[in-house]
């Protein structure tokens, strides 16, 4: 940079760094949507699992998940803030060797997940299987991304930073909030770890970063980007500024209360289900409203959707932003996620926001982004056009099916006959229903695939057809300015503390008991006439406190994090604080500690206060987590009549208190396994991992033959109870010394009852180890369990 005589200089923005970011989004939203093609296969014909532990659905579905979240939008996410912040502000971003070691540092992470996952080197956490090495990582690279980013703010030649910025502040921050917090995990090995929180407590945590996470992850960013892009792409202002600063406080503020609607009808306590839900419903006006403020923004240019196919991607994605912003909150409703839980209807949900919204706008953006960045024309807007039927085809067709699917799966496992029982008491039944939907997901999720290659292709012949270029601008040298308001004096002002006061009165009013309530409701009414009283003087004296603030990116990160914790300080705390020391009686107290948790009123039964695992039960769970099976079933038995004359009695919260992590599931493709545990023989579950179909007729689930062969390592025993004893779980030192001899033992007692059915079996087999886990599911430590009405066949 160099001032010229005329006061004046110009920047050179760096584009580079936001053509690496789409390059490498494109190159791996195909793997993501080619694995995703895979795994849809793999539903329909088992043999596409190939017979390899590498390939098979448990360990490639992350794979998929992770790839079309952090890879293909994530590169997305930051090829769009890298181009439009510099733009924004007027300046090229502050540090080039932060933006390229962001760049090579995601990459390297996304790499690592691709190699770590088919592996099984997992969590076993939705949407946050990586291994904690890679964890860290991905803090190292978030914190250099976030510093530049701040950093770019701080020497910024725009005075007020657009609606844009805001929703790029509240990613950097809740990104890094979110990822920290559920990251707290105990390492005991290089590849291996357990979560320091367990059973309930690990539920909410993870739903609150997964929820979360798809909020400030796969939407702030985005409806960043749509504020920048559309109107360029349009021509048009953005609709309406007050609608915009609604829209961000609104979606900020009540989209962290939201992430319980995730666990409705589980174990979780009821008031935390009721806040999801109720915050869940409110999310319906601030994601209206920005849709409405992007899909506005084209009034008076409603005829460029006729010929700009940039314009089409755009406008359809922001209306896939309102489907999916509509559903979701539908599917909180108790009633409604009691059907639609565990089904191919959350799928289908699923799929519409993210290639929906993410894909379509990502592809609006690149198509637009690349005749800019190789200063040429888009190759061919026919192809582009092509690209946007086959996609939308695609995407539909896929929805479609999925909702049809799901609604059936509901209907199938809740149906009685006339006297009560179930209808179909064979799991299968509802899975063999299915079959054609998954048939026509695979042509839904081609045709997206190869719209998806012709926007491959056209993007690489226009970058051909040009060259790299980086943009320009010219700016004012700087001047020395008359102190403006400092941003203590913004902080202090009547509409911040009032606006503060009543997130913190929506707090209180949360976690309150119905004595307080009352009290809660008064000063919250009060607080919010008073903002309307300063609102109104504002009003009269032509003052915007919100343009001041926009001039202060420090105290608007400060509100942005303040309105964030809220949230989750009023969820996470009540439950994280529960003492969780387990001393004389460790079965007992675990228990009651979480039963203070709950909103059932019988008192806690004897038969579901845990013990431990034993030794070889606890490396028979991290085989169980290391395969996915929490991918296809649920440990997770909802409080229905149909549930429990399928799966037996309802799951209570003190059943998991040893559980690290937790795995009640999200997707039953196979049926629920929590009450598992003594219902079949040991030689039933050796047949069933052999080959599925010999037990259950009509499965998809591929065969585990290879763990038959593969020996169970039991030298890491002893370090893994040593860190569960650390997380509160009451191993002895004595336990803890012979884990080794206690878990041959174990494994003895099932390699003789083997033999004793004709089956030849080593004793150190990783089958053998995972059997001891099955059959310790849902059993306490009383012999007594609760009788199951109607044995249910299962995949």
């Amino acid at each position: 940079m160099t001032d010229s005589p005329a006061a004046t200089r110009q920047i050179e923005y760096d584009d580079g760094v936001t053509r690496a970011f789409m390059i490498a989004s494109i190159i791996f939203g195909l793997v993501a949507f080619l694995v995703g093609i895979l795994v849809a296969v793999q539903l329909v014909s088992r043999q596409a699992n190939f017979g390899t532990s590498f390939l098979t659905f448990g360990r490639l579905r992350p794979l998929h998940t992770n790839a079309a979240i952090f890879a293909f939008v994530g590169n997305m996410m930051f090829a769009g803030i890298y181009y439009s912040t510099q733009r924004l502000l007027k300046t090229r971003m502050a540090s080039d060797f932060l933006s390229w070691f962001n760049f090579w540092g995601w990459q390297a992470i996304i790499v690592a997940a691709a190699i770590s996952l088919p592996l099984g080197l997992t969590q076993g956490k939705e949407y946050a299987e990586l291994i904690w090495p890679i964890d860290v990582g991905i803090a190292l690279v978030w914190v250099a991304f976030g510093t530049n980013f701040f950093w770019t703010l701080a020497i910024r030649n725009e005075p007020n930073l657009y609606v844009a910025l805001w929703f790029y502040i509240a990613t950097v921050v809740t990104i890094a909030v979110l990822h920290i917090v559920n990251s707290f995990h105990l390492p005991t090995g290089l590849f291996h770890s357990y979560s320091i929180f367990g059973g309930v407590q690990d539920a909410l945590v993870q739903w609150w970063y997964g929820h979360n996470a798809v909020g400030f992850f796969l939407t702030t960013p985005i409806l960043g980007i749509m504020y920048y892009f559309l109107p360029k792409a349009a021509g048009r202002p953005v609709y309406s500024y007050r609608l915009s600063v609604v829209h961000f406080w609104g979606l900020v503020f009540t989209y962290v209360w939201a992430g319980p609607h995730h666990l409705l009808n589980t174990a979780l306590p009821d008031w935390s289900q009721t806040l999801g839900m109720v915050f869940s419903l409110m999310l319906w006006a601030p994601s209206w409203g920005g849709m409405l403020n992007g899909l506005l923004t084209l009034r008076g240019a409603w005829d460029k959707l006729r010929t700009d196919p940039i314009l089409k991607f755009l406008i359809v994605g922001v209306t896939f932003y309102g489907m999916s912003t509509f559903e979701g909150p539908l599917l909180s409703i108790k009633t409604v996620n009691s059907l639609a839980h565990y089904t191919d209807w959350i799928i289908g949900h699923v799929h519409g926001g993210a290639l929906g919204w993410n894909g379509f706008m990502a592809a609006g953006v690149f198509y637009w982004l690349a005749p800019r960045l190789w200063n040429t024309k888009l190759y061919s807007t026919k192809l582009a056009d092509a690209h946007f039927w086959l996609g939308t085809f695609g995407i539909l067709l896929y929805m479609t099916s999925m909702w049809i699917s799901g609604v059936s799966q509901g209907l199938f496992w809740r149906a009685l006959d006339g006297d009560g029982f179930l209808k179909f008491p064979d799991f299968v039944e509802g899975l063999r229903a299915s079959r054609i939907m998954y048939m026509m997901r695979i042509v839904g999720g081609l045709s997206y695939l190869v719209g998806y290659l012709l926007l491959t292709y056209n993007i690489i012949r226009t970058a051909r057809s040009g060259r790299p270029v980086d943009g320009t601008v010219t700016v004012p040298a700087p001047e020395r300015k008359a102190p403006a308001l400092s941003d203590a004096k913004v902080m202090t002002g009547a509409p911040v503390v009032l606006s503060v006061l009543i997130v913190l009165g929506a707090v209180i009013l949360a976690v309150s008991s119905p004595i307080f309530s009352p009290v809660a409701i008064t000063l919250a009414a009060g607080i919010v006439i008073a903002a309307i009283i300063v609102h109104r003087i504002y009003a009269k004296e032509r003052r915007s406190w919100h343009s001041l603030l926009e001039g202060k990116p420090l105290a608007f990160t400060i509100l942005v994090l303040f309105v964030m914790l809220a949230g989750g300080v009023a969820e996470l705390i009540p439950a994280l604080v529960i003492k969780r020391k387990v001393p004389a009686e460790p079965a007992a107290t675990a228990a009651a500690a979480y039963r203070t948790m709950e909103s059932f009123s019988e008192p806690a039964d004897p038969r579901y206060q845990q013990k431990p695992y034993s030794p070889l039960e606890l490396e028979g769970r991290d085989i169980y987590v290391r395969e996915g099976c929490y991918n296809c079933h649920s440990q997770m038995i909802r409080p229905f009549r149909h549930e429990t004359l399928r799966y037996g009695d309802y799951s209570r919260s003190e059943e998991f208190v040893y559980d690290h992590p937790f795995q009640w599931g999200s997707k039953r493709t196979g049926p629920d396994l929590h009450r598992v545990g003594g219902k079949y023989p040991n030689l039933w579950h050796y047949q069933h991992m052999m080959d599925p179909r010999a037990t259950s007729p009509g499965s998809n689930m591929p065969a585990y033959a290879w763990l038959k062969d593969a020996p169970t390592n039991y030298s890491k025993i002893p370090a893994k109870m040593s860190a569960m004893r650390s997380l509160g779980v009451p191993y002895s030192e004595d336990e803890i010394h012979e884990a080794v001899v206690v878990a041959r033992s174990q494994a003895a007692l099932i390699q003789e009852d083997l033999a004793a059915q004709g089956v030849t079996i080593d004793l150190e087999s990783e089958l053998v180890t995972l059997i001891a886990y099955l059959q310790r599911l849902g059993r306490g430590p009383q012999p007594t369990a609760p009788t199951v009405a109607s044995a249910p066949g299962g995949s």
